[in-house]
């Protein structure tokens, strides 16, 4: 009899992908990473995980490289991790359906992996969303954003972690971005379409569903504009009956209008004046550290839970307790070496403690999630107390960044 094997289309240097090998030892399973890259994932290592390098982005690869290890392994599930994107989910949809294994449905998946066709269902669907255009240069740009008034976000119609998103508040800011997403400094999945829509203002939430499930509702704050790299999250986020009532009705409709219905799909919002505004479904688990903020705050793995799915087993999705879990994401204030991190650890409260980059690696800041170079996370009975912890935990952690040497003109 052949062993089980889940195969796992790339991986995540803030820690999902180390949880996704846990869980999968957990169940019996052997985990096998196929990657571009493997040898990026020091969990890889750590955690004796079978990689192979192969071109995640070619499907008839990942294909050949699937048949191939059926001649070894009994491949009863197939799945990516959430950092890669949406990009990665429409191919691991197909592969699920070429072999005849549980996963979503590659169209659902596909129409939301385009930011303006998602918008374009969405709104169809009666599901509240910023007002949009979709420019493909900077006349086109400037004529959108006079339409909808400023400030606006630019955004890059395919992509994720917020890379290449921005709030510009006025038209100075329009054309330096339009001109960074434009002018060859950022590096295009697709063909370049910008993605221009009202800035919806307001406090940030994200609904975590698996199937039609809301599983918890969590909070979010991000640093300074113009962009928008992450700050904290907490879970569940202080809304009230009446804030969980609306956000859990739209999250369905957006699950409607897109037609996904199976697996994890995380949603963000932003709370306006009109009530929640859909800022962006995402059809996959959300990145770390949400899963681990949601095992904390209710007791349900969603890691876990997720791979139950994917093997064709079924879900436990009850809630076991209710706890207040925040996470805190550390960003440099400057580019430069990364000499050493350290602290934390130590403080009572405190339940992980995670670094995303080794000593030594230079840290170029780009505006976006990948700003982040570590996260903490508390977890108590209240908020207060677990404000208080994570604050503590914070203020002991220290690091050291030299600056890159300066270049002579």
């Amino acid at each position: 009899m052949l062993p089980k094997a889940l195969i796992l289309l790339e991986g995540s240097r803030m820690g999902t992908g180390q949880l996704y090998v846990q869980a999968a030892k957990y169940l019996g399973l052997h985990p096998i990473i196929l990657s571009s890259d493997p040898a990026q994932y020091d969990y890889v290592a750590t955690e004796n995980t079978e990689a192979i390098r192969v071109d995640t982005d070619d499907p008839d690869a990942l294909i050949l490289e699937c048949y191939r290890l059926r001649a070894t392994y009994d491949i009863v599930g197939i799945t990516g991790l959430p950092n890669p994107g949406e990009s990665l989910y429409a191919i691991v949809a197909k592969l699920c359906r070429h072999f005849g294994l549980p996963g979503p449905n590659p169209t659902s998946i596909e129409r939301c992996c385009d930011k303006f066709h998602q918008r374009q269902l969405l709104a169809e669907g009666g599901v509240p969303v910023p007002a949009y255009r979709l420019a493909a240069n900077a006349t086109e740009v400037e004529s959108a954003a006079a339409e909808i008034g400023l400030p606006v976000i630019l955004k890059p119609v395919v992509g994720n972690g917020s890379s290449g998103v921005r709030l510009c508040r006025d038209a100075e800011e329009l054309a330096e971005h339009t001109i960074g997403l434009l002018g060859g400094t950022y590096t295009w999945q697709t063909s370049p379409a910008i993605l221009v829509e009202e800035f919806a203002e307001g406090p940030y939430f994200v609904a975590d569903i698996m199937g039609n499930m809301i599983i918890e509702i969590g909070a979010g704050k991000f640093g300074p504009p113009p962009h928008f790299v992450y700050d904290e999250y907490t879970y569940p986020a202080p809304l009230t009956d009446d804030q969980r009532t609306r956000i859990t009705d739209v999250s369905l409709s957006c699950l409607r209008a897109l037609d996904l219905n199976w697996g994890p799909t995380n949603i963000e919002f932003r709370w306006t004046k009109r009530g929640p505004v859909v800022i962006e479904v995402n059809p996959r688990l959300a990145g770390s550290p949400d899963p681990q903020l949601i095992k904390l705050a209710c007791g349900v793995d969603l890691v876990t839970e997720h791979i139950k799915l994917v093997i064709g087993d079924e879900c436990d999705l009850r809630k076991r307790h209710s706890l207040t879990a925040s996470a805190r994401f550390l960003v440099p204030d400057r580019d430069g070496t990364l000499d050493w991190i350290d602290g934390a650890a130590g403080v009572p409260g405190v339940a992980e403690v995670t670094w995303y980059f080794k000593s030594k690696t230079p840290i170029v800041r780009k505006g976006d999630a990948r700003d982040c170079i570590g996260h903490v996370i508390a977890a108590s009975p209240t908020p207060t107390q677990t404000s208080a912890i994570l604050q503590r935990a914070v203020d002991s952690i220290t690091w050291s960044i030299t600056p890159f040497p300066a270049i002579d003109e």
